[in-house]
Protein backbone atom coordinates (compact mmCIF):
# COMPACT_ATOMS: atom_id res chain seq x y z
CA UNK A 1 0.00 0.00 0.00
CA UNK A 2 1.47 3.61 -0.80
CA UNK A 3 1.99 6.45 1.31
CA UNK A 4 -0.64 8.50 0.31
CA UNK A 5 -3.37 5.57 0.61
CA UNK A 6 -2.17 4.31 4.02
CA UNK A 7 -2.57 8.22 5.25
CA UNK A 8 -5.90 8.71 3.42
CA UNK A 9 -6.83 5.33 5.41
CA UNK A 10 -5.92 6.66 8.86
CA UNK A 11 -5.49 9.95 10.20
CA UNK A 12 -3.44 10.45 13.50
CA UNK A 13 -4.56 12.33 16.12
CA UNK A 14 -2.30 15.39 16.47
CA UNK A 15 0.27 14.60 19.43
CA UNK A 16 1.68 16.96 21.95
CA UNK A 17 4.74 16.75 20.05
CA UNK A 18 3.03 17.62 17.14
CA UNK A 19 0.92 20.63 18.46
CA UNK A 20 4.16 22.03 19.69
CA UNK A 21 5.54 22.69 15.94
CA UNK A 22 2.22 24.22 14.71
CA UNK A 23 4.61 27.23 14.20
CA UNK A 24 5.33 27.64 10.60
CA UNK A 25 8.04 25.11 10.50
CA UNK A 26 8.52 22.86 7.67
CA UNK A 27 9.51 19.08 8.51
CA UNK A 28 12.23 16.87 6.98
CA UNK A 29 15.95 17.09 8.10
CA UNK A 30 16.01 19.97 8.88
CA UNK A 31 13.54 22.74 9.75
CA UNK A 32 12.95 26.23 7.99
CA UNK A 33 11.37 29.23 10.20
CA UNK A 34 9.09 31.63 8.32
CA UNK A 35 8.10 34.74 9.76
CA UNK A 36 5.33 33.83 11.85
CA UNK A 37 5.43 37.29 14.15
CA UNK A 38 5.24 39.29 10.95
CA UNK A 39 2.33 37.17 9.35
CA UNK A 40 0.12 37.58 12.64
CA UNK A 41 0.53 41.13 13.10
CA UNK A 42 -0.33 41.71 9.57
CA UNK A 43 -3.36 39.36 9.56
CA UNK A 44 -5.27 40.77 13.06
CA UNK A 45 -4.62 44.21 11.70
CA UNK A 46 -6.46 43.41 8.56
CA UNK A 47 -8.85 41.79 10.67
CA UNK A 48 -9.55 45.12 12.49
CA UNK A 49 -9.96 47.16 9.91
CA UNK A 50 -12.05 45.18 8.11
CA UNK A 51 -14.34 44.50 11.20
CA UNK A 52 -14.24 48.28 11.43
CA UNK A 53 -15.51 49.05 8.35
CA UNK A 54 -17.76 45.91 7.42
CA UNK A 55 -21.24 45.59 9.03
CA UNK A 56 -21.02 41.95 7.62
CA UNK A 57 -21.08 39.65 10.43
CA UNK A 58 -17.42 38.83 11.19
CA UNK A 59 -16.76 34.89 10.65
CA UNK A 60 -15.29 33.17 13.53
CA UNK A 61 -11.63 30.73 12.21
CA UNK A 62 -10.00 28.15 13.63
CA UNK A 63 -7.11 29.30 11.48
CA UNK A 64 -5.42 32.26 10.94
CA UNK A 65 -7.58 34.80 9.02
CA UNK A 66 -5.44 36.35 6.55
CA UNK A 67 -8.31 38.73 4.98
CA UNK A 68 -7.01 41.54 3.37
CA UNK A 69 -2.85 40.75 3.84
CA UNK A 70 -0.41 41.64 1.17
CA UNK A 71 2.10 39.56 2.23
CA UNK A 72 0.41 36.80 -0.17
CA UNK A 73 -0.85 37.00 -3.34
CA UNK A 74 -4.55 36.94 -4.16
CA UNK A 75 -4.25 34.80 -7.62
CA UNK A 76 -2.38 31.86 -8.89
CA UNK A 77 -1.71 30.72 -12.52
CA UNK A 78 -0.33 26.99 -12.39
CA UNK A 79 -0.64 24.41 -14.96
CA UNK A 80 -2.14 20.99 -14.25
CA UNK A 81 -1.43 17.24 -14.58
CA UNK A 82 -2.58 17.83 -18.05
CA UNK A 83 -0.11 20.74 -18.74
CA UNK A 84 -3.99 22.90 -19.15
CA UNK A 85 -3.26 26.48 -17.00
CA UNK A 86 -4.93 26.97 -13.80
CA UNK A 87 -6.63 30.15 -12.34
CA UNK A 88 -9.21 30.63 -9.52
CA UNK A 89 -11.55 31.70 -12.10
CA UNK A 90 -11.67 27.77 -13.30
CA UNK A 91 -13.02 27.13 -9.76
CA UNK A 92 -15.10 29.97 -9.23
CA UNK A 93 -18.45 29.57 -6.56
CA UNK A 94 -15.75 26.71 -4.94
CA UNK A 95 -13.38 27.34 -2.06
CA UNK A 96 -9.88 26.10 -3.13
CA UNK A 97 -7.60 24.81 -0.69
CA UNK A 98 -4.11 25.14 -2.07
CA UNK A 99 -1.82 22.49 -0.19
CA UNK A 100 2.00 22.61 -1.24
CA UNK A 101 4.72 19.62 -1.50
CA UNK A 102 5.72 16.69 -2.70
CA UNK A 103 4.65 13.01 -3.61
CA UNK A 104 7.51 11.90 -1.61
CA UNK A 105 7.13 13.62 1.65
CA UNK A 106 7.12 11.33 4.40
CA UNK A 107 4.87 13.15 6.55
CA UNK A 108 3.32 16.12 6.56
CA UNK A 109 1.62 15.97 2.89
CA UNK A 110 -0.12 12.78 3.37
CA UNK A 111 -1.28 13.66 6.81
CA UNK A 112 -3.05 16.92 5.76
CA UNK A 113 -4.51 15.61 2.76
CA UNK A 114 -5.97 12.63 4.53
CA UNK A 115 -7.44 15.24 6.90
CA UNK A 116 -8.74 17.30 4.50
CA UNK A 117 -10.00 14.29 2.46
CA UNK A 118 -12.00 13.40 5.99
CA UNK A 119 -12.83 16.82 6.53
CA UNK A 120 -14.49 17.10 2.71
CA UNK A 121 -16.36 13.95 3.41
CA UNK A 122 -17.98 15.48 6.71
CA UNK A 123 -19.56 18.56 5.37
CA UNK A 124 -21.53 16.04 3.02
CA UNK A 125 -22.26 15.25 -0.50
CA UNK A 126 -23.57 19.01 -1.39
CA UNK A 127 -20.91 21.09 0.25
CA UNK A 128 -18.43 18.69 -0.33
CA UNK A 129 -18.86 19.69 -4.22
CA UNK A 130 -18.27 23.48 -3.34
CA UNK A 131 -14.63 22.96 -2.51
CA UNK A 132 -11.95 21.96 -4.33
CA UNK A 133 -8.55 20.86 -3.11
CA UNK A 134 -5.26 21.71 -5.27
CA UNK A 135 -2.14 19.63 -4.32
CA UNK A 136 0.59 21.85 -5.99
CA UNK A 137 3.64 20.47 -6.64
CA UNK A 138 7.53 21.49 -5.16
CA UNK A 139 9.00 18.43 -7.01
CA UNK A 140 8.29 18.47 -9.93
CA UNK A 141 11.39 16.94 -11.34
CA UNK A 142 9.92 13.34 -9.40
CA UNK A 143 6.17 14.85 -9.41
CA UNK A 144 5.39 13.54 -13.14
CA UNK A 145 1.63 14.42 -13.95
CA UNK A 146 0.63 10.53 -14.13
CA UNK A 147 2.29 10.60 -10.74
CA UNK A 148 1.19 13.33 -9.31
CA UNK A 149 -2.33 13.33 -10.45
CA UNK A 150 -2.37 9.44 -8.78
CA UNK A 151 -0.83 10.69 -6.04
CA UNK A 152 -4.25 13.23 -5.01
CA UNK A 153 -6.67 11.44 -6.13
CA UNK A 154 -5.17 8.10 -3.79
CA UNK A 155 -6.53 10.45 -0.87
CA UNK A 156 -9.98 11.73 -2.10
CA UNK A 157 -11.42 11.20 -6.19
CA UNK A 158 -12.65 15.06 -6.00
CA UNK A 159 -8.73 16.02 -5.49
CA UNK A 160 -6.16 17.68 -8.37
CA UNK A 161 -2.87 18.77 -8.43
CA UNK A 162 -1.33 21.23 -9.97
CA UNK A 163 2.58 20.94 -11.35
CA UNK A 164 4.99 24.29 -12.02
CA UNK A 165 6.36 24.17 -15.43
CA UNK A 166 10.33 25.02 -14.18
CA UNK A 167 12.25 26.05 -11.34
CA UNK A 168 11.48 29.42 -12.10
CA UNK A 169 7.56 29.03 -11.72
CA UNK A 170 8.38 27.44 -8.49
CA UNK A 171 10.29 30.24 -7.54
CA UNK A 172 7.49 32.72 -8.36
CA UNK A 173 5.34 30.98 -6.77
CA UNK A 174 7.22 30.87 -3.42
CA UNK A 175 7.51 34.76 -3.88
CA UNK A 176 4.01 34.91 -4.46
CA UNK A 177 2.35 32.86 -1.67
CA UNK A 178 6.06 33.82 1.30
CA UNK A 179 6.90 29.78 0.93
CA UNK A 180 10.31 28.82 1.99
CA UNK A 181 11.45 25.39 0.37
CA UNK A 182 14.65 23.31 -0.55
CA UNK A 183 16.02 20.38 -1.91
CA UNK A 184 17.87 17.82 0.97
CA UNK A 185 20.37 15.92 -1.09
CA UNK A 186 20.09 12.10 0.31
CA UNK A 187 22.26 8.96 0.01
CA UNK A 188 21.97 9.32 -4.06
CA UNK A 189 20.76 11.62 -6.27
CA UNK A 190 17.33 10.79 -6.49
CA UNK A 191 16.98 10.17 -2.77
CA UNK A 192 16.53 13.61 -1.87
CA UNK A 193 13.79 15.26 0.71
CA UNK A 194 12.24 18.99 0.38
CA UNK A 195 12.30 21.34 3.32
CA UNK A 196 8.84 23.57 2.77
CA UNK A 197 6.58 25.49 4.60
CA UNK A 198 4.11 23.09 5.77
CA UNK A 199 0.93 25.00 5.41
CA UNK A 200 -2.21 25.79 3.17
CA UNK A 201 -4.15 28.68 1.80
CA UNK A 202 -7.81 28.73 1.95
CA UNK A 203 -9.39 30.99 -0.60
CA UNK A 204 -13.48 31.67 -0.33
CA UNK A 205 -16.14 31.01 -2.75
CA UNK A 206 -15.75 34.48 -4.28
CA UNK A 207 -11.25 34.03 -4.88
CA UNK A 208 -10.64 36.00 -2.13
CA UNK A 209 -7.84 34.43 -0.35
CA UNK A 210 -8.98 34.02 3.61
CA UNK A 211 -6.75 31.04 5.72
CA UNK A 212 -3.62 30.30 6.45
CA UNK A 213 -3.73 26.86 7.82
CA UNK A 214 -0.99 25.17 9.10
CA UNK A 215 -0.04 21.18 9.32
CA UNK A 216 -1.09 18.55 11.94
CA UNK A 217 -4.30 20.27 13.27
CA UNK A 218 -6.77 17.48 12.99
CA UNK A 219 -9.85 17.43 11.06
CA UNK A 220 -11.93 19.30 13.36
CA UNK A 221 -10.37 23.07 12.29
CA UNK A 222 -10.52 21.94 8.81
CA UNK A 223 -14.23 21.02 8.92
CA UNK A 224 -15.11 24.11 11.01
CA UNK A 225 -13.60 26.73 8.80
CA UNK A 226 -14.78 25.01 5.46
CA UNK A 227 -18.46 25.29 7.04
CA UNK A 228 -17.78 29.00 7.73
CA UNK A 229 -16.85 30.20 4.64
CA UNK A 230 -19.73 27.86 2.68
CA UNK A 231 -21.99 29.71 5.11
CA UNK A 232 -23.36 25.89 6.27
CA UNK A 233 -22.44 26.15 9.86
Amino acid sequence: MSTAETAARTVPAATSHQRGYRTLFSRGTSRTPFVFPALIVGALLGTTLLAGCDQKPVLSFQNLDITGNRQFAGHFSLPDTNGQVRTLADYRGKIVVLVFGYTHCPDVCPTTLAELSQAVRQLGPKDAQRVQVLFVSLDPERDTPSVLAQYAEAFNPSFRALRPADAAQIRQMATDFNLDYEKVPGSTPDNYTMNHTAASLVFDTTGKLRLYARDGQGTTPWVHDLRELLGTT
